[in-house]
């Protein structure tokens, strides 16, 4: 297991107002200099760079989604929140076929999952437990599971709990996908779509190197919890809405270290948060901002709803 760390800096929060926008795969000739250590399987087909289609929301958007947040349940000054919370998960495995190939992954890869949510999430306040798990034979739903009417269909009749239940969905998206997931916003308008997917292969042990130790899960409850990624709003503006993450102009990739892309700001590129879109490998810090914004956003929008 690889070593997680925490941040101890007091820094702010997020939160989002949109559940899924349209997917935010990135151009690799941009990037591929700083990703020259990502290889890729021909067995999965991996994507080249992480791509994640949880909405980047505009800055008109992001400030109306924090304005709202803020009004519910003020959290900026003094925010406290005890204890540990225990997350219930339902799992959710779409296969077109029996073998780990058609999707239809071991529960010792779902079990190792929650292992490296559980180690990711540790000093946050927040735990995972699994619950359920049911597997769905259906070849339509795991290859256009990315498709807004079979993301429908297949969540509206698998979908398990209220708001502070975990629901994960596990298929094959098209677009060289690895996972997307709801803000805690979105709930309380689309409650059935509630949830995160993710591509089978990212999973622990899975064929998705260099994204195959867990962390797109990491990565996606983080949005699922209430966290943009550390690149939103560049260099301008602000940003992730988190005071202690350093401002970074675009996502990194593969694990460029001492990276400074907003070289006006204070701090290099904060390329080893689960935020960014670095390899598993690279990513292992959640930030106390971090955190606590993931706790207020429980409170405002997950707790008991």
């Amino acid at each position: 297991m690889r070593k997680v760390q925490h941040w101890v800096v007091v820094g702010g929060l997020f939160f989002g107002g949109a559940a899924l926008g349209v997917g935010c795969s990135v151009d690799t000739s941009d990037v591929m200099d700083e990703a020259n250590d990502v290889s890729v399987e021909t067995e999965a087909a991996p994507p080249p760079v992480r791509t994640c289609a949880t909405k980047d929301l505009s800055p008109a958007e992001a400030l109306a989604a924090e304005s709202e947040a803020e009004s519910l349940h003020p959290w900026k000054d003094g925010y406290a929140f005890s204890g540990t919370v225990t997350i219930p998960v339902y799992f959710h495995v779409i296969n077109k076929g029996t073998g780990i190939s058609n999707g239809d992954i071991p529960d010792s890869m779902i079990a190792d999952q929650i292992a490296v949510l559980n180690a990711a999430y540790n000093g946050t306040g927040f735990q995972f437990q699994l619950v359920a798990t049911d597997r769905t034979t259906n070849s339509t739903w795991f290859t256009t599971c990315d498709q807004a009417g079979t993301e429908s269909s297949m969540k509206g009749a698998l979908r398990k709990g209220t708001a502070d239940d975990l629901n994960i969905y596990t298929c094959s998206p098209g677009g060289g996908l690895l996972g997307w997931a709801t803000f805690p916003s979105s709930y309380s308008s689309s409650p059935k779509m509630d949830g995160t997917v993710l591509l089978y292969s990212s999973l622990p042990g899975g064929s998705a190197a260099p994204y195959n130790e867990g962390d797109t899960g990491t990565h996606e409850v983080g949005h699922w919890l209430g966290l943009y990624h550390t690149f939103q709003g560049g260099c301008s503006g602000s940003g992730d809405y988190v005071d202690d993450t350093a401002a970074e102009k675009s996502a990194a990739f593969g694990c460029p270290t001492n990276r400074d892309s907003c070289a006006n700001k204070t701090g290099k590129d904060p390329i080893t948060n689960f935020m960014d879109y670095t390899d598993d490998y690279c990513m292992n810090t959640f930030s106390a901002g971090q955190a606590t914004r993931m706790q207020a956003f429980w409170d405002t929008y997950r707790a008991g709803k």
